[in-house]
This record gives structure tokens, C-alpha cells and sequence, in this order.
């Protein structure tokens, strides 16, 4: 089932070019290049070894298997409902390969379970950045429950807990933050919609105290990441 989601903005977005280092993705923000969200949450990621033990568990040509099949349907999973959000009943997708067919469906259960909620989007792939600390691109800025907010799309291979994705709502948190920068907005909510391989929904909504404690994290992620990888303490070079 298709939704139709009103999409209109007063703001003017722009768009920024980016580049992929060994070091992470880097934006170039009016001539100052700037880590990703994501390059700072896992240059600062402290459960490092769990991920080691994965790879080595299931091997290394597994793993990398398994990361990039996820990614290419994480991307087709973006692609649709960016497509569906802008273009709407004008637009019409038909699923080829086996891996597009599933994307289609773990779309449509996030158009069907969470699209409801969302009642104007500001816009999709929203270029945002902070100056002199990052930059990245949020999916979605609009209003959910009626309220403005930060949307995320992810997929995943099995239902998540919450104690899990605690990066996710800092990233969450880094666009709202970014975002009330540029515009003079004050977004303090961040959601995330989320469907499994197995077609289960999930939904996470972090705001109030939750939200204030996910941005303060993420400074503090910020802070380390300039001091530790660029060598940079309160805006100086050490």
C-alpha cells in the first residue's frame, strides 16, 4: 500500500559534494572538508572487538559477504522511499532481481507501519553540517506525530534492541543539532524506522531527556574524535 506524504519546505536546502578516504567519508562545506556522522561514530566506537570476533567467527570473505549484500539492499531500501515520498502516486516501481523484490517489500512495510505518522517532509538526502565539527546527509526532515523531527530509514538482518543502537540516535542527534544551526530550527526529536529481512517493523522515537542526553553524547564523541584523530583541542591544532 502507497502513501502519499505532503512534500514541501521553507527551507532552502543546498548540497555538498564528498569524498571516501581511507580515514572516512569528508564533505567539502564551503571550501572546508569535514568528517561524516557516521566517519565519527566509528573512528569513536568503543566495542570494537565484537565485531573482530564476527569476522572472525564467520571468516573474513563471509563477512564482507554478508556487509555488502546488507548495504546493497540498504540502498535500494533508501531508494524507494526516497522515490515514494517525492514523487508519490506518480511514481511507479517494479522490483526485477530476487534482492530488489525483498528490498521492495521491507520498503513498503516501513510505507505501510510508519509512513501514517509522517505528515510533511522537508525534504530527503537533506545536506547538513555543523561548522568546523562534521557533516552528513539526514534521510528525511520533516513532521512526525506533529511534531519536526530527524527520520532515519535502516534495515537490518534481524529485529534490533534498543540498548543496541545507541549510534543511531546520535546521528539522530547530529542532524538535529546541525540542522538547528543552519535554519534557527529547534528539531529535539529523532526517529528511526526500521524493517527486518523477515518483514518485522520497528520504530524508536528519542526526544525530551533522551534527546538532550543522545546530543550531549554525541558532542562528547565530537570532542573526542578532534582530539584523538585530528589532534585538535577547542578548535586549535595540538
Amino acid at each position: 500500500m502507497k502513501h502519499v506524504i505532503k512534500y514541501e519546505s521553507p527551507y532552502e536546502y543546498g548540497n555538498f559534494s564528498s569524498e571516501d578516504r581511507k580515514e572516512g567519508r569528508f564533505y567539502d562545506c564551503n571550501g572546508t572538508k569535514l568528517p561524516s556522522v557516521t566517519t565519527i561514530l566509528s573512528a569513536t566506537k568503543k566495542d570494537k572487538e565484537s565485531l573482530t570476533r564476527w569476522i572472525e567467527r564467520v571468516g573474513e570473505e563471509e563477512a564482507n559477504r554478508i556487509r555488502d549484500e546488507a548495504a546493497a539492499r540498504g540502498s535500494h531500501v533508501h531508494y524507494i522511499l526516497e522515490k515514494q515520498i517525492v514523487h508519490g502516486d506518480l511514481w511507479d516501481y517494479r522490483p526485477d532481481s530476487g534482492e530488489e523484490k525483498r528490498a521492495y517489500k521491507m520498503a513498503c512495510k516501513i510505507m505501510d507501519e510508519g509512513f501514517p505518522r509522517i505528515s510533511q517532509v522537508y525534504g530527503c538526502e537533506v545536506s547538513l553540517y555543523n561548522p568546523d565539527k562534521y557533516a552528513g546527509r539526514a534521510d528525511v526532515v520533516g513532521v512526525f506525530e506533529g511534531e519536526p523531527a530527524i527520520m532515519d530509514f535502516k534495515q537490518t538482518n534481524k529485529p534490533k534492541k534498543r540498548e543496541w543502537i545507541e549510534d543511531y540516535f546520535c546521528q539522530l542527534a547530529a542532524y538535529a543539532l546541525a540542522h538547528n544551526e543552519l535554519y534557527g530550527t529547534n528539531i529535539q526529536k529523532g526517529v528511526i524506522l526500521m524493517c527486518s529481512v523477515d518483514l518485522i517493523y520497528q520504530e524508536f522515537v528519542i526526544q525530551g531527556d533522551e534527546f538532550k542526553r543522545c546530543a550531549d553524547l554525541w558532542l562528547e564523541r565530537v570532542a573526542e574524535y578532534q582530539k584523538e584523530v585530528l589532534n585538535i583541542v577547542g578548535g586549535k591544532e595540538l
